[in-house]
């Protein structure tokens, strides 16, 4: 199976090594050339030619957009002064499954698929839109990174998606995995300010300004338990939730050398499609609602890939499997033509080599 994958879509795809394989290696010969996607894009663009026409924009993100914000201010009115229990509750059960379909929202309008490229700002306002009842700001911030993982997706300083070394060592037992998990927000927020910070725009600004308002407003009006609904949404949403299995399921290698993988499951439509990653990442400027049909033309690219259909059992290998963890994050690309196997080979011939000189 292996070898066919191999012959259909290119050795480039299938050569991601775990970012705690590299780290155990720096002394090896490591290439970045291109990211992983390209040759699976050109191989079925040439024979599916068509695919070109399911690029373009689709608006209906706008509409599904502003019905949950709404919903969600509706639900600050209606909680100002429920319980805690039932704000804790709700936060993780509707706030959380809410805010992280919005944070998904943000993904595709930053790609400009709600109004097209014509129109970036429009793009731009929609995405603050969104951004609203997730209490901290973010959507111009994402865009501006989320370029880099699709343009140099696997280089280890770039892609700021990659955990940083120090993630990949402190958290490799399934406690301080979990409470890698709850932190995820808080983690995944900072990590690029340390590892390939880009100057402030002045969007960035505009999109704080923005929030800013709009969480003193819902203080003002509502009161603190309405905010709290709002921000503890955004932490479980983002972190130790069913929901956020998908930042694990993406790109971390539970198929050895496999870049990207897809989740097929009852929980895409609540994520904008998002589960659809590797047909994301071959066409990104295609919108979610016609990924289904990609992967349905190009069918023999995606049905011999290994695929997720739970990303509960994600969250729960993640955890409990050894080889899993932030170290086990897909990272850089091995030279043509090298395997894991060769060069844990030379490392055990230079080992012995040198046992036997000392």
């Amino acid at each position: 199976m292996r070898e066919r994958i191999r012959e259909k879509f290119g050795e480039l795809f299938q050569r991601f090594v775990p970012l705690g394989f590299k780290l155990e290696h720096l002394d090896e010969q490591w290439e970045y050339t291109e990211e992983p996607h390209v040759i699976r894009r050109q191989a079925i663009l040439k024979k599916y030619p068509e695919v070109k026409k399911l690029m373009g924009y689709d608006p209906t993100t706008a509409v599904i957009v502003s019905l949950e914000v709404i919903f969600q201010i509706i639900m600050c009115y209606l909680l100002h002064s429920a319980s805690w229990v039932t704000i804790v509750v709700l936060g993780y059960v509707i706030s959380a499954t809410l805010n992280h379909s919005l944070g998904s929202a943000i993904h595709e309008i930053g790609h400009n698929l709600a109004f097209g490229h014509k129109h970036p700002l429009w793009n731009r306002a929609l995405g603050m839109l969104a951004n609203l009842p997730m209490v901290i700001p973010m959507s111009v911030t994402y865009k501006k990174y989320h370029a880099d993982h699709h343009r140099y997706l696997g280089h280890d300083t770039i892609d700021v998606d990659i955990p940083t070394v120090i993630e990949s060592y402190l958290f490799r037992h399934p406690l301080t995995k979990i409470l890698w998990l709850f932190l995820h927000p808080v983690i995944h927020g900072l990590r690029p300010y340390f590892k390939n910070p880009i100057p402030v725009i002045t969007l960035e600004i505009v999109n704080f300004i923005c929030q800013v308002v709009f969480d003193i407003v819902v203080f003002y009006f509502f009161g603190m338990r309405s905010f709290m609904y709002l921000l503890t949404g955004t932490m479980f949403g983002l972190g130790f939730h069913p929901l956020a299995g998908h930042f694990i399921s993406e790109h971390y290698l539970f198929t050895k050398g496999q870049a990207t993988h897809s989740y097929y499951g009852p929980l895409n439509p609540i994520l904008f499609n998002v589960g659809y990653h590797v047909e994301h990442h071959d066409f990104p400027y295609i919108p979610f609602t016609k990924l289904p049909e990609l992967k349905r033309i190009a069918s023999e690219f995606y049905d011999p890939l290994p695929y997720h259909t739970s990303w509960v059992k994600v969250l729960w290998d993640f955890i409990f499997d050894k080889d899993l963890g932030p170290q086990a994050r897909g990272i850089g690309y091995l030279p043509q033509g090298v395997t894991e196997d060769d060069i844990i080979k030379k490392t055990t011939k230079d080992t012995k080599r040198n046992g036997k000189e000392d």
